[in-house]
């Protein structure tokens, strides 16, 4: 049971902030943008699957509606696979205004992801997006910043801190008072958006949407507790060894804007420099030329006719019992998709090196560790954009399987093959599966820690140099 003084002057801290009228418009301000900021997130989250829904619907019943036509006709026709939206996108956009939301799946190409809400953006709106997220990752600590700064370094110019010690209390008690204090501020601000949030998106949900897992809702409200935690740990320390307020408070703002404006760029600049991507220009070629390269392509050609004739026991293509020009246009399709694998699997392999480095460079700003833990558990990272990426391109593939084998077995040589409207139907739909949320805990948990270690080790060593100071005037 906690000592009669920590509730006291976890009180006394309440009612300072219920009186500071400063204090009091402050958090009034930031509980509105937060609450506006949960409500557009979900009007956008909502809206964007709504129209993804439509669009996905249409392009389903345009493949089904085609005209008799040869199956490789209708592979260059292609598909549009479109990312579900993520249920918490409502809460962190992250990456999703950046890498696009469709691709048309067609026969030979790899397609990028079209759609980016960022490309039509002003340059004002480039700085970052008004979410949830931005709210409590840079306005939050703020807010505990204005809030908390003079809790114990006040207390010295006052002269109330010898008075504490005169008595005998155990400013430790003093210190774990103050942090409640504060937190309930802080909770009192927060947690009834959150609450609305809640509500409203495990109630009203739109369909078509990814991640609607409550677990992924608590476990990202628990890592903003932690986030606040470490800002209140960072306050306080800085409070206690401060020789003044002003000298506290200029200390915090300078920690704040270095740790959650400067540090983000930092570490994403750093890393785009470690792990060097291609110009799109670069990229473009290098891809066309070993796209083009027919002599590795013949040869390939070459391997597999002798393959299926030595398979079907003949030795001309004339003497197949299938058509070998469906064998030769997926055998193109396989050269292809081995050169996609190359640099578009390199290309991917490189942004993961880049986010892997901003991740433990989060032990240096745990900023990072929470804008990676919050992207991954709102489904907006990038590991989840290429996890649909990976399934769309697996789609694709398989499709064009489906229809060169299709042209293999039916079409006859020298005749012209149209498939019929009925075969269309035989093609599955695309569908997506998000990653389970114990699969996105798992590769959060690193980022989770740093979180949990930052504010346990700022609290302590705040505990630790309030008992050197008790020590030092001689209390108990």
């Amino acid at each position: 049971m906690a000592p009669p003084i920590v509730g006291r002057v976890a009180r006394k801290e309440m009612l300072q902030f219920v009186r500071d009228g400063r204090a009091r418009w402050a958090g009034i301000i930031v509980a509105v943008l937060l609450g506006v900021a949960l409500l557009s997130g979900w009007h956008h989250v909502s809206a964007a699957a709504a129209e993804q829904a439509v669009a996905q619907a249409a392009t389903r019943t345009s493949w089904l509606k085609q005209p008799p036509k040869n199956p490789h006709s209708a592979a260059h026709y292609g598909i549009y696979a479109f990312k579900p939206q993520s249920w918490l996108g409502a809460v962190d956009s992250g990456v999703q205004p950046y890498v696009g939301v469709a691709a048309l799946l067609e026969a030979h190409v790899q397609n990028e992801y079209r759609y980016r809400p960022a490309a039509d953006r002003s340059a004002a709106q480039r700085f970052g997006d008004f979410t949830a997220a931005m709210v409590m990752q840079v306005l939050v600590p703020l807010m505990i910043v204005l809030l908390a700064f003079g809790t114990i370094v006040s207390e010295r110019e006052d002269g109330t801190w010898r008075q504490l010690q005169a008595t005998g209390v155990r400013l430790r008690s003093v210190l774990i008072g103050k942090a409640l204090g504060v937190s309930a501020g802080v909770a009192a601000i927060c947690i009834p958006a959150s609450l609305v949030a809640a509500l409203i998106l495990t109630l009203w949900a739109p369909p078509g949407v990814t991640g609607a897992d409550p677990g992924r809702f608590i476990a990202l409200t628990l890592i903003y507790v932690l986030w606040c935690a470490v800002w209140l740990g960072a306050t306080l320390l800085v409070s206690s060894v401060a020789r003044s307020s002003r000298t506290a408070l200029v200390t915090l703002l300078a920690v704040w804007m270095v740790s959650t404006l400067a540090a983000p760029r930092l570490a994403a600049d750093v890393a785009a420099w470690r792990h060097r991507t291609p110009t799109q220009a670069e990229f473009q070629e290098a891809l066309n030329l070993d796209l083009s390269d027919a002599t590795t392509r013949n040869a390939r050609l070459q391997a597999k006719r002798q393959a299926v004739l030595a398979q079907y026991g003949v030795s001309t293509v004339e003497e197949l019992p299938i058509n070998f020009s469906g064998v030769s246009l997926q055998e193109g399709e396989e050269h292809a998709n081995e050169v996609f694998d190359k640099h578009f699997g390199g290309l991917y392999d490189t942004f993961d090196r880049q986010n892997a480095l901003v991740r433990r460079a989060g032990w240096l700003a745990p900023a990072l560790a929470l804008r990676s833990s919050s992207m991954g558990l709102s489904g907006t990272d990038w590991f989840q954009h290429r996890h649909f990426a990976t399934a769309a391109e697996t789609y694709r593939r398989d499709l064009q399987r489906l229809l060169n084998h299709d042209v293999a077995i039916n079409q006859k040589p020298g005749q012209t093959y149209l498939a019929d409207t009925s075969f269309w139907a035989n093609v599955p739909d695309f569908t997506y599966v998000a990653p389970p949320t114990a699969d996105v805990l798992g590769r959060q948990a690193g980022s989770i820690a740093v979180l949990a270690v930052w504010a346990f080790i700022l609290f302590a060593v705040a505990a630790v140099v309030i008992d050197r100071r008790s020590a030092t005037a001689g209390v108990a």
